[in-house]
């Protein structure tokens, strides 16, 4: 390339999956120039049978050689919603799988060529591009365009612009449950199925009341006692219907279940050491976060799905509802780690369906009074 392309950055987005894990893979990647956005390559490939991870980097690999072939001048930033790819290409987590590592080989070497390389975690509905890319490798159409080498026609410029298909915006009102037993010493209350307590139902009310005139259309709510009759109580208020998912629960925490936090570090002191601050850390015989974030999403999907353009009434637990805002915020999962959510309260995120969300209150106890 010449020295006129020098200091060019590019974007580059990738992502894989496999039907099945593992299963029937393929990945898809495509590169934008970062100034302009514009389209300049795009890859997607079977890779035969795989797990999501090792998909994902050959997703990777693409992306990077598409970049190559384009400007080996150019400082690129990789922009992938697998947090795995990014924390270990960043050399912040260990690769453990031979083939991932053979692979994480590969796209070093190849962005030891290029003139500076970044790895950037976005949200799953930011890189709907790439996973769409890969979804056409598994279905058995691969695709190698290099936009940047084909003309440009004076048509292409002069045709009408394409009707942009219309906005549909989705609001989520999270409402944690209200108090029971456990709440007041702060015990660990996951997969235990405890009903309100006398003050819980005294919260559950009062939310209710709160509730009434948002225009609430459904309320979703986890299965568990606590939630159920938080959202039943809201439900009497609001007179809507109230669908159960199993997917919004508490993080099971195993063998700490009604436990406070010291009486678990003295029962495990090593493995709630290890827990503690992490993501993929179970507790004795329990659940991780990222456990808990894997379906949470797919709550989320069917909310979305189920609900495009209405305003939902989400009644779940600490774990989910910080997971719920993290993925509004579009930022990782470990945020769960700071941010307090007190028993009955309100948070908010709107999701719109060009990708975009923004959370517009967390943790709002106004209506609990003093």
């Amino acid at each position: 390339m010449s020295g006129s392309s020098a200091g060019r950055r590019l974007i580059v987005e990738a992502d894989g999956g496999s039907r099945g894990n593992p299963g029937p893979a393929g990945y898809g990647a495509l590169v934008r120039d970062a100034e302009t956005g514009r389209l300049l390559a795009e890859r997607a490939e079977s890779v035969g049978r795989a797990t999501n991870n090792v998909a994902e980097y050959g997703g990777l690999v693409a992306g990077l050689q598409a970049a190559l072939d384009l400007d080996p001048a150019a400082s690129v930033e990789v922009r992938m919603d697998s947090k795995l790819v990014v924390e270990q290409m960043s050399g912040r987590w260990q690769i453990k799988h031979p083939d991932m590592k053979a692979l994480a080989v590969q796209a070093r070497d190849i962005a030891r060529q290029l003139g500076a390389v970044r790895y950037t975690w976005v949200p799953r509905a930011q890189n709907g591009a790439a996973d769409a890319l890969a979804n056409s490798a598994m279905d058995g159409k691969p695709v190698r365009r290099d936009l940047a080498a084909e003309p440009v026609v004076l048509e292409d410029e002069t045709q009408p612009a394409t009707e942009p298909a219309p906005v549909v915006v989705t609001t989520t009102l999270l409402l944690r449950h209200g108090r029971t037993e456990h709440t007041p010493e702060r015990r660990f209350s996951g997969s235990s199925d405890l009903p309100l307590s006398e003050l819980g139902r005294a919260d559950a009310a009062a939310a209710a009341q709160h509730l009434a005139g948002r225009g609430i259309d459904v309320i979703v709510a986890s299965p568990l006692q606590r939630t159920r009759q938080t959202a039943e109580a809201a439900a009497a208020v609001l007179g809507v219907p109230v669908e159960v998912d199993g997917d919004l629960r508490e993080l099971d925490f195993g063998a700490w279940e009604g436990l406070t936090a010291a009486e678990a570090q003295a029962m495990s002191p090593l493995a709630f050491r290890r827990w503690s601050g992490a993501l993929d850390v179970r507790p004795p015989g329990g659940e991780s976060i990222a456990d808990v974030s894997t379906r949470v999403a797919r709550a989320r999907a069917r909310v979305l799905d189920r609900h495009a353009g209405k305003t939902v009434l989400v009644v779940s637990h600490v774990t989910p509802i910080k997971l719920l805002l993290a993925a509004g915020l579009g930022v990782g999962d470990d945020i769960v780690h700071r941010v307090f959510l007190e028993a009955a309260s309100l948070s908010t995120v709107t999701w719109s369906s060009d990708g975009r969300t923004s959370v517009r209150l967390v943790n709002d106890t106004s209506h609990l009074g003093g």
